[in-house]
């Protein structure tokens, strides 16, 4: 449906590789995502979050808006559902939707083998493994240490993640143009232990004391990385950033009424 409504407004479909062979699309239409949104004026992803995740990673950078269209779960990224698509397209053609920037998080770690860079646009997660025993880490702001948490893990997000597994732990719901980062312990041993929320511009380090027990870094709960004994994670903004679009009348706080069922979701 979707490219039959872009092609009868006169525009022409592109589709990344992946997409083209599962819809048995011409390769001459086809790409793979960073040359797709290079070539783009718009990017239109299918599917719940998780979908979005992706795609904003591969295509990080990037002045294409990406607009979400929610065919998966709860769907805090995915700006439209299904059967507002075609309304959606409509206001994409008559210029009535906004472009929100939302900065991507970066983390680097020097293990015992080789550098690791990641990039995230919802959170870095440093964590047990799969045996279930506490971690200990010790974790920093800048050059001031903050604590040790035993814990099974902790979420530094974005303030776009702040919707996403910091939420389910606890933390604080951020606005997308707050510029902090929000670090939330995962189940920590010492009850005071609560929500954090620092500087965007701040750096994070995450170092892993843990010697007899597994250790993980996960971007966006897609990419892992092992981490070792004397591992330290550094998390900071990246220079980069993605850019999605939402229609004009929509909002970040009825998103929320709507996703979790507030009062007033029927304003």
């Amino acid at each position: 449906m979707a490219a039959s409504l872009i092609v009868e407004a006169g525009r022409l479909v592109l589709c990344d590789q992946a997409t083209a062979d599962l819809a048995g699309a011409k390769a001459t239409l086809s790409a793979d995502l960073r040359e797709l949104s290079q070539q783009a004026d718009l990017i239109l992803v299918f599917g719940g979050d998780g979908t979005m995740l992706r795609v904003a990673r591969e295509v990080a950078g990037s002045n294409t808006p990406i607009l979400g269209v929610n065919v998966g779960g709860l769907g805090f990224l995915t700006a439209v559902s299904s059967e507002q698509l075609p309304r959606a397209l409509a206001c994409v053609w008559s210029g009535d939707f906004v472009f929100e920037q939302r900065s991507l998080i970066e983390a680097g770690v020097q293990t015992h083998e080789k550098i690791v860079q990641q990039t995230a646009l919802n959170d870095f997660v440093v964590s047990r493994g799969t045996v279930p025993r506490l971690v200990e880490l010790e974790v920093g702001v800048d050059d001031a240490v903050l604590t040790r948490y035993r814990c099974d893990g902790l979420i530094v997000s974005s303030p776009t993640g702040s919707t996403a597994y910091s939420l389910a732990a606890g933390g604080a719901i951020v606005s997308p143009n707050a510029e902090v980062f929000t670090l939330t312990p995962i189940c920590p041993h010492t009850l005071s232990n609560r929500s954090v929320i620092v500087s965007l511009n701040s750096v994070v380090r995450v170092k892993v004391l843990s010697r007899r027990v597994e250790t993980v870094l996960s971007a966006d709960g897609q990419v892992q990385t092992q981490l070792s004994a004397g591992d330290t994670v550094e998390i900071r903004r990246s220079q980069r950033a993605v850019s999605l679009l939402r229609l004009v009348g929509s909002s970040f706080f009825e998103t929320l009424r709507q996703k979790l069922h507030w009062s007033g979701s029927n304003l």
